[in-house]
């Protein structure tokens, strides 16, 4: 079954840390962890759930080039944009429809846009 990579978009001018989702509401924040809860719990009960997380924020990535003859380590996103990928759910759905659907309810949830791409299938 396809595989398709929901992702949370953030802005870059404002990189969320557990220390600043204290400065959020407690009662919002509250409802949207029970809204993501049962978002999980839903795609669990209906077999679609893979994985999900959370990521660090840009400012935390080292970007690894081991391309030429040393590797080299350099602090920092390997891009410099608007937005990033701030957390992410990996789904199985028979088809893209299915997927987007799965992405209303997560957006709805969160309170965000989320991004659909399908996971590339291996060639046969």
């Amino acid at each position: 079954m396809p595989q398709y990579f929901l992702t949370i978009p953030h802005e870059s001018a404002e990189e969320p840390t557990m220390e600043s989702m204290q400065e959020i509401d407690p009662a919002e924040l509250q409802a949207m962890m029970k809204a993501v809860d049962k978002f999980n719990a839903d795609l669990g009960e209906a077999g679609a759930f893979v994985t999900a997380g959370g990521l660090q924020p840009p400012s935390t990535a080292v970007t690894v080039d081991a391309t030429g003859g040393t590797p080299v380590r350099t602090p920092g996103p390997f891009v410099e944009a608007a937005e990033y990928v701030g957390g992410f759910w990996i789904v199985q759905a028979p088809d893209e429809e299915q997927a987007l659907s799965w992405a209303e309810q997560a957006s709805a949830a969160l309170g965000s846009r989320i991004e659909v791409r399908a996971l590339q299938e291996q060639p046969e």
